[in-house]
């Protein structure tokens, strides 16, 4: 059964940096990315890259700032946040796919990961 798992969330100051890691087993995904949620609202796309090409895409909040990466040789995907704001802090999760396109909306995402706390200072 595939799974994903996420690490690398915790406390940062505002102007800092932190690097998600999510690594999937049990299958490979043509489709890897990034939600968050922040408390009280709807989780959001931040990312997400495609398999085996150079093609990567970002929500408009975090576009400049982020930067999505994948290894498939480990079946991971990373997320590398800077210039980190008190907007950012959520819990972000990681999310897996099939299938050829891009990705934005939270449904169209059949795998998710347990999450992993990101809380940016002020």
């Amino acid at each position: 059964q595939a799974q994903l798992v996420e690490s690398g969330g915790g406390l940062v100051q505002a102007g800092g940096s932190l690097r998600l890691s999510c690594a999937a087993s049990g299958r490979t995904f043509s489709n890897m990315g990034w939600f968050r949620q922040a408390p009280g609202k709807e989780r959001e796309f931040v990312a997400a890259a495609i398999e085996r090409t150079s093609i990567t895409y970002y929500g408009d909040a975090v576009k400049g700032r982020f930067t999505i990466s994948r290894d498939n040789a480990k079946n991971t995907v990373y997320l590398q946040m800077n210039s980190l704001t008190p907007e950012d802090t959520g819990v972000y999760y990681c999310a897996a796919r099939n299938g050829v396109g891009l990705f934005r909306v939270v449904k169209e995402y059949d795998y998710w990961g347990q999450g992993t706390q990101v809380t940016v200072s002020s």
